[in-house]
C-alpha cells in the first residue's frame, strides 16, 4: 500500500513537472520568435537604408564639382523622371541584405511615398543646400565678418540711390530750360526794341555775346550743361566702358531655362522645407553666386559670360543685362557725388560762381540759383561717368565721395569725353564692380534671385558634352521609399524610410 502511494506520488509530480515545462518551452519558444522578428525587421531596415546610402551614393558628380551641389539625376535630359530607375535601383542594393543569415526574407514590393527635386518650393531647396554649405564653409566668425560689411555697405548705398533718383526726377533741368527759353524770349524782344542786327543763338549757352540795357557787350561764360545734355543721350556703354573694352553677344533664350518653363515638381513628403527668409541666408546665398557664377570682370563659361547681371535683371544677353547694371551704377553714383558736392563749400562756390556769370551773360540774374542747381547735377553726373568707368576697367572708388579723392574740375566739366580717361584714378581702399553687384544682389527679390541662379547653373552644366540636355527639376534630393518584406512564408513586414543630402 505503501508503494503504491509512493509511485503515485511521483506520477503527480511528472506531471506537475511536465505543466511547468511546457510554459517555460512556450515562453523561450515565444522568446526565441520575438527575437527572430525583431531580427528581421532590423534586417530589412538595414537593408532598406542600406539601399538609400547606395542609390544616393550615385549622385551627379559633374553637379558637385563645379557647383557643391549633391543631387541625383534622374531625368536623363528628359522631361520625365524615371522613377522606376530609382526602385529598381533601391530592390537591387537591399536584396543581398535580406539574403543574408538565415530569415528566408524576400522582398515583395518597393514604392516611393515621397519625392523632393532640387526646383521644388520655387527654387527653395536649391537656396537652403547652398546655405547650408556656405555655413559650413565659412564658419561663424566669417559669417558674422560678411554680414557686418555687407550691411554696412547696402545702407550707404541705399541712401546714395535715392538721392541719385531724387537728382535724376527733381525737375532740376527741366527749369533750366524754363529759366533759359524766358531768358532767349526777353533777349529777343529787347533786340528787336533796340533794333538789333544779330540774332539770338538758337542753342543756349554756346558762348555768344550779348548786349545788355546800356548797349554794353557781356561775354558769357562758358556753360558745360548743353555738353553735358547731349553726352547723356549717348548709348550707355558706349559712354561708360573704357576704349577698347569688348562686350559679349551672347545670348539665351529663356523659355528654355528654370524660370521660363514649365517645371516639374517632386511629389509630397511627410515634411516640406520651411522657408528660410534671414538676412543671413539671403547673404550668404549671393556671396556663393559670386564665388561660382562669372560676371563682366570675371567672364563666366556657358550661354551667357555675365551671369551675375541675369541675375540681377533676367535678360536675354549679356549686352542687356550689363546696360541695365551700368545704369544702375551710374545712378547710384550720381546720388553719393551729389551729396559731396552739396557738402564741399569750395565746389558749391566754384558753381554758384559760374552759374551767377552765366546768367548775367543772359541778362537775367535771378535765375543763377536755378542755373546752380542745373550746373551741380551735370558735375555729379560728369564725376560718375568717370566713377563708372574705372570700375569697369577693373578699379576701386570709394562708396562715398570727399573732396580729397574728387576727380573732374569744373573747368573740364564741358570735355568730359576728351579727358575721362586721363582725369580718372583709383582709390585703393573702395569698392570693386564685384562689391557693388554684391549690393545690387542684396536689394533685388528673393524668388527672381534664387531662379535666375538656378538659370545659370543649369545654362553652365550644359556647355560640357553629354550634358546638354541637364535639367535641374530632374535632380533628385530627398527620397521617402517603403517596401514589403516576407519573414519565412509567414509575416509581412512593411518599412517606410526617407534620406535627403
Amino acid at each position: 500500500m505503501a508503494g503504491r502511494n509512493r509511485k503515485k506520488s511521483q506520477g503527480s509530480i511528472t506531471v506537475f513537472m511536465a505543466l511547468i515545462l511546457s510554459l517555460v518551452v512556450s515562453l523561450i519558444c515565444t522568446g526565441i520568435e520575438s527575437v527572430r522578428m525583431a531580427a528581421a525587421r532590423t534586417q530589412i531596415l538595414a537593408g532598406m537604408d542600406i539601399g538609400l546610402y547606395s542609390l544616393f551614393a550615385q549622385y551627379d558628380q559633374a553637379l558637385l564639382k563645379e557647383y557643391d551641389l549633391f543631387a541625383l539625376d534622374v531625368s536623363n535630359g528628359t522631361e520625365a523622371l524615371d522613377l522606376a530607375f530609382l526602385c529598381d535601383e533601391l530592390e537591387k542594393y537591399m536584396k543581398p541584405v535580406l539574403k543574408q543569415n538565415s530569415q528566408k526574407l524576400k522582398l515583395q514590393q518597393c514604392g516611393l511615398t515621397g519625392y523632393r527635386l532640387l526646383t521644388d518650393q520655387k527654387g527653395e531647396v536649391f537656396f537652403q543646400q547652398i546655405t547650408e554649405y556656405m555655413k559650413e564653409t565659412l564658419g561663424s566668425h566669417g559669417i558674422q565678418l560678411l554680414l557686418d560689411k555687407m550691411q554696412e555697405r547696402n545702407e550707404k548705398t541705399r541712401k546714395a540711390e535715392e538721392e541719385g533718383n531724387k537728382a535724376e526726377n527733381g525737375g532740376t533741368l527741366e527749369s533750366y530750360d524754363h529759366e533759359m527759353s524766358s531768358a532767349a524770349r526777353e533777349s529777343e524782344e529787347e533786340q528787336k526794341k533796340q533794333e538789333a542786327n544779330s540774332e539770338f543763338s538758337e542753342e543756349l549757352g554756346d558762348g555768344s555775346q550779348k548786349e545788355d540795357n546800356t548797349g554794353t557787350q557781356v561775354v558769357q561764360a562758358d556753360n558745360p550743361i548743353p555738353s553735358i545734355r547731349r553726352i547723356r543721350w549717348m548709348g550707355i556703354l558706349d559712354l561708360l566702358l573704357p576704349p577698347g573694352q569688348q562686350v559679349s553677344d551672347k545670348e539665351v533664350s529663356k523659355r528654355k531655362l528654370v524660370s521660363g518653363r514649365e517645371i516639374q515638381s517632386g511629389m509630397p513628403m511627410r515634411e516640406n522645407l520651411k522657408e528660410d527668409t534671414s538676412t543671413t541666408s539671403q547673404i550668404l546665398y549671393q556671396q556663393y553666386l559670386m564665388e561660382k557664377l562669372g560676371n563682366y570682370s570675371d567672364p563666366g563659361k556657358g550661354g551667357l559670360s555675365y551671369q551675375i547681371e541675369y541675375v540681377l535683371y533676367g535678360r536675354d544677353s549679356d549686352r542687356e543685362n550689363l546696360k541695365a547694371v551700368a545704369r544702375k551704377l551710374l545712378l547710384i553714383r550720381e546720388g553719393v557725388n551729389a551729396a559731396c558736392l552739396a557738402a564741399d563749400p569750395v565746389r558749391q562756390g566754384q558753381a554758384s560762381a559760374l552759374a551767377a556769370s552765366i546768367a548775367s551773360g543772359f541778362l537775367i540774374p535771378p535765375a543763377a540759383p536755378v542755373i546752380e542747381a542745373a550746373l551741380i547735377l551735370c558735375w555729379a553726373f560728369g564725376e560718375s561717368v568717370l566713377d563708372v568707368r574705372e570700375l569697369f576697367a577693373g578699379g576701386k572708388v570709394p562708396l562715398i565721395k570727399s573732396g580729397e579723392n574728387w576727380q573732374l574740375s569744373l573747368e573740364n566739366l564741358p570735355h568730359l569725353l576728351d579727358v575721362a580717361e586721363t582725369e580718372r584714378k583709383e582709390s585703393p581702399g573702395g569698392m570693386n564692380y564685384e562689391d557693388y553687384l554684391q549690393i545690387l544682389l542684396l536689394s533685388m527679390n528673393r524668388e527672381n534671385k534664387k531662379m535666375r541662379g538656378m538659370d545659370m547653373v543649369e545654362l553652365v552644366m550644359r556647355t560640357s558634352a553629354g550634358w546638354e540636355s541637364f535639367r535641374l527639376d530632374g535632380c533628385v534630393t530627398a527620397l521617402e521609399a517603403s517596401a514589403d518584406v516576407k519573414a519565412n512564408t509567414r509575416k509581412v513586414f512593411s518599412v517606410a524610410r526617407e534620406y535627403s543630402y
